[in-house]
C-alpha cells in the first residue's frame, strides 16, 4: 500500500511539474509580447508626434502664405485702380486739350459741351421769359470737370471761351496754325495711345494675378483641408496607441502577477514533491528488497517447521516400538 501511494504520488507530482511549467512558459510568451506591442505602441506614437508637428506647422505656414498673398493681391488691386484712375483722368484731359485746339484751330472737329438741362421748375420760369440760371462751372482741372490729384499751375488754366496764347516770336517757322495744331494733336493722340496701352496692360495683368490668387486660394484651402484631416487622423491613431498602451500595460501587470503565483506554485511543488521524486527508486527498492527478505526469512522459517515436524513423528515412532 505504501508503495501504490507512492506511485500515485510521483504521478500527480510529475504532471503537475508539466502543467505548471507549461503555463509558466505562456505567461512568460505573454509578458514578451505585451511588452514588444508597447514597445511599438511607444514607437508608433513618437512617429506620430513628428508627423503631427509637422502637419501643424505646415498648417501655420500655410495659413500665414495666404495671409502675405492676400495682402499682396490687395495692394496689386489698389495699385491697379490707382493706375486706371490716373491714367484715365490723363487721358481725359488730354482729350479736353485736344478737343479745345480743335475749337479754335479745327472747329469742325470740335464737341461742344453738352447743354445744360434744366429741371422742370426752371424751364417754365424761362417759358415765362425769365433768364435761365447761369451754368456751373464744372470745376476739376482747369475748368474742365475732371477730377484728379494733378497740378496745374493757376496762369496755366484756360477758360472756355478763351484762345491759347500765341506763339512766341521765336515760333515764326512754325506760324501755320493748321500745322502747329496736327502737330500738337499728333502728339496728345500719341500720349493717349501710350496710355490706353498702359490701361490695357495693366488690365491684362490685374486679370492674370486675380485668376492666379484665386487658384491658389483653391490649392490652399484643398491642401489645408487634406492636412486638416490627416491631422485628425492621426491625432485618433496616437489616442488610440495610447489607450492600447493602457491595455497591454494592465495585461502584462496581470500576466506578471499569475506568473509569481505560478513561481510560488511550483516552489512549493518542488518542497513537496522533490524529496519523493528523488527517492522514489530507492524506496521502491528498497521496499522491494524488503518484501524479498521477508518472503525469504518466512520460507525459511516454513523450511524448519517441517524438519521439525519430521524430527518429532520419528522420535514418537520409536518410543512406540
Amino acid at each position: 500500500k505504501e508503495q501504490l501511494d507512492d506511485d500515485n504520488k510521483q504521478e500527480n507530482c510529475l504532471a503537475q511539474f508539466d502543467h505548471s511549467d507549461d503555463s509558466k512558459k505562456a505567461l512568460e510568451r505573454k509578458i514578451a509580447d505585451e511588452e514588444a506591442a508597447i514597445a511599438d505602441a511607444k514607437e508608433g506614437i513618437a512617429t506620430l508626434t513628428q508627423e503631427i508637428a509637422a502637419l501643424e506647422a505646415g498648417i501655420v505656414a500655410l495659413d500665414k502664405s495666404v495671409a502675405v498673398s492676400t495682402e499682396q493681391r490687395k495692394a496689386e488691386n489698389v495699385e491697379y485702380k490707382e493706375l486706371v484712375a490716373s491714367d484715365s483722368a490723363a487721358k481725359e484731359v488730354l482729350g479736353f486739350a485736344k478737343n479745345r485746339l480743335n475749337k479754335f484751330y479745327n472747329p469742325k472737329l470740335y464737341t461742344a459741351a453738352p447743354k445744360q438741362e434744366l429741371s422742370a421748375e426752371d424751364r417754365i420760369f424761362v417759358n415765362n421769359g425769365g433768364t435761365p440760371p447761369p451754368t456751373e462751372a464744372p470745376g476739376g482741372i482747369a475748368d474742365t470737370g475732371i477730377a484728379a490729384l494733378v497740378q496745374v499751375s493757376a496762369h496755366n488754366q484756360l477758360s472756355d471761351d478763351t484762345a491759347p496764347a500765341p506763339p512766341p516770336a521765336t515760333w515764326g517757322a512754325y506760324s501755320n496754325k493748321s500745322e502747329e495744331n496736327n502737330g500738337v494733336v499728333a502728339m496728345i493722340d500719341l500720349l493717349i495711345k501710350d496710355l490706353e496701352k498702359e490701361m490695357t496692360e495693366a488690365e491684362v495683368e490685374e486679370k492674370n494675378s486675380q485668376t492666379d490668387y484665386e487658384a491658389l486660394m483653391l490649392d490652399s484651402a484643398e491642401k489645408r483641408a487634406q492636412d486638416s484631416k490627416s491631422l485628425a487622423e492621426k491625432e485618433s491613431t496616437k489616442a488610440d496607441l495610447d489607450s492600447q498602451i493602457q491595455e497591454h500595460g494592465a495585461a502584462m501587470k496581470a500576466a506578471g502577477s499569475e506568473l509569481m503565483a505560478t513561481d510560488k506554485y511550483i516552489s512549493n511543488l518542488h518542497a513537496e514533491c522533490d524529496w519523493l521524486v528523488q527517492y522514489f527508486e530507492v524506496r521502491k527498492t528498497a521496499r522491494a528488497d524488503e518484501i524479498d527478505s521477508l518472503g525469504k526469512a518466512k520460507a525459511v522459517l516454513s523450511g524448519a517447521d517441517y524438519a521439525l515436524l519430521q524430527t518429532g513423528a520419528r522420535g514418537f515412532l520409536s518410543r512406540r516400538q
